[in-house]
């Protein structure tokens, strides 16, 4: 139906590391790795080269409306 029922489990030590390795800030690290998850539960896969670069641009997008929203 119009239900979403899932679980995301998050290392926070992985997005720890992530933001150290990828220069960016904790926070914006695991907001990534949430709208990443909640992606990944909606049906968007991440196996392919495509699907990866369709999974960041829709992580982005997501990641600018949340920052609009909170300006």
């Amino acid at each position: 139906g119009d239900k979403l029922s899932g679980d995301l489990f998050i290392s926070v030590d992985s997005v720890r590391e992530n933001a150290i390795e990828y220069g960016t800030d904790f926070k914006d690290e695991l907001n990534r790795v949430i709208v990443h998850g909640i992606l990944h539960l909606i049906g968007y896969d991440d196996h392919t080269e495509e699907e990866q670069k369709t999974m960041r641009s829709k992580e982005n997008y997501y990641l600018e409306k949340r920052n609009e929203l909170l300006k």
